[in-house]
């Protein structure tokens, strides 16, 4: 991967909306050279995906809520158990196996303290081989990046 390729990265993940004609602007390319790299970086796997972000506020999403779970065990079975469910949770937005005190770590928008209750003892509770949840109210938000640093 070139610098060429990074100016395309990082337009990309500033404005994932450019057209070809734009993005070759952008970057100083010819149109058919900047869609064989973008061609060539999405065949790679470096360009996983392109998503629209969306406000979670406006939609009325306006609590973030960090949870720790410790499962009863590691057992790579009931470790599958727990994922195959976690990820059917719309609410969840973000899960990962950690190493520490804790077994995962989960990420939930929820619209109010409420909505986290509703789902904490209707969801989460249900999950498989979950010991224990530790809750954490997001506050404010103080960085929140979507693009990777190159």
């Amino acid at each position: 991967m070139d610098e060429i390729d990074q100016k395309i990265l990082r337009s990309l993940q500033e404005d994932a909306s450019l057209t070809n004609a734009e993005l070759s602007d952008a970057i100083g390319l010819s149109p058919a050279a900047c869609h064989r790299r973008v061609k060539a970086l999405e065949s790679n796997g470096v360009i996983d995906s392109y998503r629209a972000l969306l406000n979670a506020n406006t939609l009325g999403f306006r609590t973030s809520v960090f949870i720790s779970v410790e499962l009863d065990s590691q057992h790579a079975d009931q470790l599958r158990a727990f994922e195959s469910e976690v990820i059917m949770i719309p609410e969840v937005m973000d899960c990962t196996l950690v190493a520490g005190t804790s077994d995962y770590l989960i990420r939930v928008v929820v619209k109010d303290v409420e909505d986290y209750e509703r789902l904490h003892r209707t969801k989460l509770t249900a999950l498989p081989h979950v010991a224990r949840l530790q809750s954490q109210f997001s506050l404010k938000k103080v960085v929140r990046k979507t693009a990777l640093p190159l």
